[in-house]
This record gives C-alpha cells, sequence and structure tokens, in this order.
C-alpha cells in the first residue's frame, strides 16, 4: 500500500478528528522518523512527549517482546508480577503511598477527579462541589478532564459539561484566594503548563494552592505533563 492509498483509506474509514500532514511514516531510529518515500525527519514531537527513549530502542523492543511471549494481557481482575514489581519502584522514588496505572492523560485526570469527588462526598459533603481550573490548562478531551480544560473552542461542541467549574488566571495568587473557599472541592493545575506554552508555575504560586486547599478542606490535584 502506497502512502496515497494509506491517506485515503484513512479519510474514508477513519472518524476524522485530527488534521493530518500528506505523510506516511514507515519507520524511526532514535529520533529520526522516515516516510514512504524515503526521507528522513527530525521527530521534535515525540508522540506528545511519549517516545522519550527514541524510537526503535532495543533494549525497550526486547522487554516488549518478552512480555508479549508470556502475557499480554489479563485485566485488573487478577495479580501480575510486572504491574507490583514497577508500582514499588515508584513509591519508593516518589512522594506517594500508591500509583493507579492507566492509559492517559486525560484517564489519570478523569481518576484523579473521581478519587476527589469520592473522597469529598465520604467526609460527608455532598455539597462542596466547586472545582476551580485554570487559563490556559489543558487537561484532556474526555467529559470531565474537558470540563476542566480552559479552551471554550475545545469545550463547546460537547456541552453541557460538568458543573460548577470555575477558571481563574494561572499565576495569580490574588485570584486564587478570592475564588477557593469553603465551597470548593478540587483544585487542578499544571505545575507547568503544556498546551499553555511550557508556562512554569511562579515561585510561591503552588505553594499558595497548597495552603489555600489545606485551609478549606478541598483537594489539590497536580497535572504533571510529560
Amino acid at each position: 500500500m502506497n502512502a496515497q492509498e494509506v491517506i485515503q483509506n484513512e479519510a474514508q474509514y477513519v472518524l476524522q478528528t485530527y488534521g493530518r500532514p500528506d505523510i506516511v511514516f514507515t519507520h524511526g531510529e532514535g529520533c529520526y522518523l522516515y516516510d514512504t518515500e524515503g526521507n528522513k525527519y527530525l521527530d521534535m514531537n515525540a508522540g506528545i512527549a511519549v517516545t522519550a527513549l527514541g524510537h526503535s530502542d532495543k533494549l525497550w523492543a526486547e522487554a516488549v517482546a518478552d512480555q508479549a511471549g508470556k502475557l499480554t494481557h489479563i485485566s485488573n481482575l487478577y495479580h501480575n508480577a510486572p504491574q507490583a514489581e514497577l508500582a514499588k519502584k515508584l513509591v519508593e522514588s516518589c512522594f506517594a503511598d500508591r500509583v493507579f496505572f492507566c492509559n492517559s492523560g486525560a484517564e489519570a485526570n478523569e481518576a484523579a477527579l473521581k478519587f476527589a469527588r469520592k473522597f469529598i462526598n465520604e467526609q460527608g459533603n455532598p455539597n462542596k462541589t466547586k472545582i476551580v481550573a485554570f487559563s490556559a490548562g489543558f487537561h484532556g478531551r474526555t467529559i470531565g478532564a474537558l470540563s476542566v480544560t480552559y479552551k471554550e473552542k475545545y469545550r463547546a461542541p460537547f456541552a453541557p459539561l460538568m458543573p460548577d467549574v470555575t477558571f481563574i488566571e494561572y499565576n495569580d495568587i490574588d485570584a486564587a484566594k478570592a475564588t477557593i473557599d469553603a465551597d470548593t472541592a478540587i483544585v487542578i493545575v499544571e505545575p507547568v503548563q503544556g498546551e499553555g506554552g511550557v508556562r512554569p508555575a511562579k515561585q510561591g504560586f503552588l505553594q499558595a494552592l497548597r495552603d489555600l486547599c489545606d485551609e478549606h478542606g478541598a483537594i489539590l490535584i497536580f497535572d504533571e505533563v510529560q
């Protein structure tokens, strides 16, 4: 199948949720990609910051092949050793007591929002419903994550979304103090904004959010970009 046939088939059979350039990649090596015409590209996208080891990494490919030769998927209904081993390594090297594995950033944020909502409800605060998010923030395209994503053009086609979401200016401590109150259940923020332009939080801003959430009994979610 040549490049034009691939492009035509995708246009006919795949939902057109993305506008793609007329390039069909066949393989990659390290930080380079190669297309059907033999052109070589420096991959500055890296699968949207996913292929951190580069393309065709030998050790990674061997590890994947080894695991695929044993077990691929058995669902979360059963124990599996690699998951337990990875969880232990992650917990021992970071602040967390436990981890939740999922497939994407949007799914991680959906889970975080659900965990936070469940915790607030179990504290006997069903009317504590306000969620605070920030300008230029991007948290995903699933319903919950989209509800706290800032750009109107992303949210508008799927309204109505999750209610009680208030957006305030990123890095504005005064706005946070004026908005986060006793009715606030959740504050979700990117310590370094991704789609917002690789924009880091200013010194003191995240600590101010931590203090305000502690003061008002709200859950603070850090959505860390890759």
